[in-house]
């Protein structure tokens, strides 16, 4: 077997290897790059690190740099990532002199990890953004329902009645919390490594706030080791969008149930249906199915988020630099798709609403109501009342009696075969007890079923999405703010004195 070249790279590595992530550096690291370059430079020129015409000729560089474009740094083996070929590209445009002095007092480790921060940032805000918009879809929607009856399931089993709107509360309640997660992701991604270089920092006279301000970043992160060795930014991400897989998958669960014939609860608006090639009655509700598959496959990628993160030397390694690009901006692309697609979904959701308020007391999903009542209106213990009661429902069920079919005398005869019990309970009593829709009133604390109870909950919520709102948009306006700062700072530098 001949030997291989021994010039780098490797023909291997420079397919499998190089290329690819030249690739993914250009969707995700270019703009961040060019930001980064141009703080750097003023905080070199602001610190007296580099001179004002030297500053002023890579500002010059990187302008002509952008407006080539992203195409305008193309892949040539050898040059290894988009770091060399920008650099290369500076030093041809501002002169060896000038353009040669831009990785004064920096590294590509503590460049890299600052642009994966720059470039996880912009993504999380446009997810949070998209996660935002869900809500609001899935609060306008339960605010629509907060009368609808239906049935609430235990164990896959109809178990009370409830309503769509209480329901949904609780899916938004949890969205709630995948929010929080998400902002905290943010936050801890939100931290700058620039002036770590290597891992031990610099001897040059760096100003690294300045530099983290120039970028938008919170804060500095306080070691230069931990600096360009940290993956819990990551693993944040990771588990916020692990949180937000889980809850959406038990959702789309139930939806997939809801949407049945047999469920018949709901209808999928027809640009999100597939017909059969062969059966003409077929109305696949096939968007749903996407959406499974799809939240499968952001649960799969953020868990290789920690998968990758886990186990490897504490410090610069590639493990958390390329290699994760594809599991790391994959998993909030993912998301973004999913959360944007479930938005539409919701908007044109249909309910049988007749329907479900049938089926709310199927099943004699009320009777919990009925050994209630036996225990205020009889003072009977409720272990004993929930005797009566499961004895009702097992001859109901022997006889193939509905609920309707029951009477207070039916319920004083069972008490009396079963137990040996009198009791005496008033037809209104015991028909208001099988009442779904009483059954539901009645249930008005805070948090409960009740319409009035759900409409209080829904309103807190919606003061939570305001806020999450307001967060957001804080956090736009401090990107632009740290924006404009950089390009005032620039702008003062490139004014003649």
């Amino acid at each position: 077997m001949a030997r291989a070249d021994s010039s780098f790279p490797h023909p291997l590595y420079d397919k499998f290897v190089l290329q690819p992530f030249f690739a993914d550096a250009k969707v995700y690291y270019y703009a961040p790059m060019l930001a980064a370059n141009r703080a750097h430079a003023v905080m070199l020129c602001k610190c007296g690190i580099i001179s004002r015409e030297n500053a002023a000729g890579l500002l010059d560089a990187l302008e002509q740099v952008e407006a080539l474009g992203v195409d305008g740094l193309s892949y040539r083996a050898g040059t290894e990532d988009l770091f060399f070929a920008m650099e290369n590209k500076l030093i041809e445009l501002a002169g060896a002199a000038h353009g040669g002095n831009l990785q004064l007092a920096r590294s590509r480790n503590d460049l890299g990890y600052a642009l994966t921060r720059l470039a996880l940032r912009r993504l999380l805000l446009e997810a949070l953004d998209d996660l935002l918009s869900l809500r609001e879809s899935l609060h306008e929607f339960a605010c629509a329902h907060l009368h609808t009856l239906m049935p609430g399931y235990t164990h896959t089993q109809p178990a009370q009645p409830t309503t769509l709107a209480h329901y949904m509360a609780g899916v938004l309640a949890g969205l709630a919390r995948d929010t929080a997660r998400m902002r905290f992701a943010w936050e801890t991604n939100n931290q700058s490594p620039l002036g770590a270089a290597a891992l031990t920092g610099t001897a040059f006279p760096i100003d690294r706030d300045l530099s983290a301000r120039l970028l938008g970043f919170d804060s500095v992160m306080h070691s230069t080791y931990d600096s360009i060795g940290a993956s819990d930014n990551l693993t944040d991400v990771s588990g916020a969008l692990s949180s937000l897989a889980v809850n959406l998958s038990r959702f789309t669960k139930d939806m997939l149930f809801w949407a049945t014939q047999e469920s018949g609860a709901i209808r999928i608006h027809s640009s999100f249906l597939q017909i059969s090639s062969i059966m003409p009655q077929k109305r696949n509700p096939v968007v749903l199915e996407h959406l499974r598959a799809r939240i499968s496959r952001m649960l799969a990628q953020a868990q290789g988020i920690a998968l990758q993160c886990h186990n490897i030397p504490f410090g610069d390694t590639q493990d958390i630099e390329d290699e994760i690009f594809p599991l790391l901006f994959g998993s909030v692309e993912t998301a973004k798709a999913i959360l944007q697609l479930y938005a539409a979904v919701m908007d044109s959701l249909e309910v049988n609403a007749q329907h479900l308020r049938g089926r709310a007391a199927a099943g004699f999903t009320t009777v919990t109501e009925l050994a209630d009542t036996l225990v205020r209106e009889t003072g009977l213990p409720f272990r004993q009342a929930h005797s009566i009661v499961s004895a009702l429902v097992s001859h109901a069920q022997v006889e193939n009696l509905s609920p309707a079919d029951l009477t207070a005398e039916t319920l004083r005869q069972v008490a009396a075969d079963s137990l040996g019990l009198e009791i005496s309970l008033s037809d209104e009593a015991f028909r208001r007890a099988l009442d779904a829709q009483a059954f539901v009133d009645s249930r008005g604390l805070y948090g409960g079923a009740a319409p009035t109870a759900t409409a209080e909950v829904l309103a807190t919520q919606h003061r939570q999405i305001q806020a999450d709102r307001q967060w957001l948009d804080d956090r736009h306006d401090a990107l632009a703010a740290a924006d404009k700062l950089l390009q005032d700072e620039i702008a003062a530098l490139l004014t003649p004195a």
